[in-house]
């Protein structure tokens, strides 16, 4: 459970974050590139500028996501 985690800048390269729980996470600026993120609850998440290339976001609930200038290239949805 990843709620309200302050995970600005961290790099989180190829991480297995499949199912995590990451409502309200403020991610902006980091690199989640390669990671699985299937199934994961990304309600509200500050992803500005993260980067998400590659990512497996396959089931990841983005509603009210913030995505502003995110990298989203390759990431299969």
């Amino acid at each position: 459970n990843l709620t309200d985690a302050d995970l600005t800048d961290a790099d989180l390269r190829g991480a297995n974050l499949s199912g995590a729980n990451l409502t309200d996470a403020d991610l902006r600026g980091a690199n989640l590139g390669n990671a699985d993120m299937t199934d994961a609850d990304l309600t509200d998440a500050d992803l500005r500028y993260a980067n998400l290339r590659g990512a497996n976001l396959t089931d990841a609930d983005l509603t009210d996501a913030d995505l502003r200038g995110a990298n989203l290239r390759g990431a299969p949805t």
